[in-house]
């Protein structure tokens, strides 16, 4: 491998969430001095995600089916649709195990500073799988950002009459302090308070 081939796979792993140059010349490092047992597989990894990884037509999820093993699967037909703004927020939920219905990725969030409309994200599609596989929650798991907040009034907007809306509890996380939390969070625990 030249030097330039070398700098070339920095400057690629350099462009991953997380990871900056310095970063990246760790982890090219680390790659090329264990190059049997973890860059060959993970050059090996890569291609064979490369060639079959797709979106599932239905909800968005990535996989390596046209219908991911989350819509194809009889059991997750509960009635309850979770929205989330990315497959990564899918794959966060999925990794907690508690929810057992099925999702839809909106692929982003409504942005007037961006110009992202409805259009440019899947809410038609979404408003179209509410009534076609008769759900009867969707269960709004957005960030609670300006724009998700946006993107989370539109959406009732559009469903209010034809299906159950709730939201995730925001607030206070598990084992979270009071003196270290913001003022929004502080607010919005207080808000969201419960009968005990």
């Amino acid at each position: 491998m030249s030097s330039s081939e070398i700098d070339t796979l920095i400057d690629m792993m350099a462009k991953l969430p997380g990871l900056g140059p310095r970063s990246a010349r760790r982890a090219v490092l680390h790659l090329i001095r264990k190059r049997g047992l973890l860059l060959s597989p993970l050059a090996d990894a890569m291609q064979a995600v490369a060639e079959t990884a797709r979106e599932c037509l239905n909800c968005g999820n990535v996989g390596t089916s046209d219908i991911c093993d989350i819509c194809a699967s009889e059991k997750r037909a509960t009635g309850e649709l979770c929205v989330v703004e990315d497959v990564s927020d899918l794959w966060a939920m999925e990794r907690a195990g508690v929810f057992k219905g099925r999702y839809h990725v909106l692929g982003g969030t409504l942005s007037a500073l961006e110009g992202v409309g409805p259009e440019d994200i899947s809410i038609p599609k979404l408003v179209d799988r509410v009534t076609s596989e008769q759900i009867s929650e969707v269960i709004l798991a957005l960030n609670a950002t300006v724009d998700g907040q946006t993107t989370a009034h539109y959406i009732v907007d559009q469903l209010e009459d034809r299906v159950r809306l709730t939201s995730l509890a925001q607030g206070v996380p598990v084992g979270g302090e009071l003196d270290y939390l913001d003022e929004g969070t502080i607010s919005a625990a207080l808000n969201a308070r419960k009968a005990l």
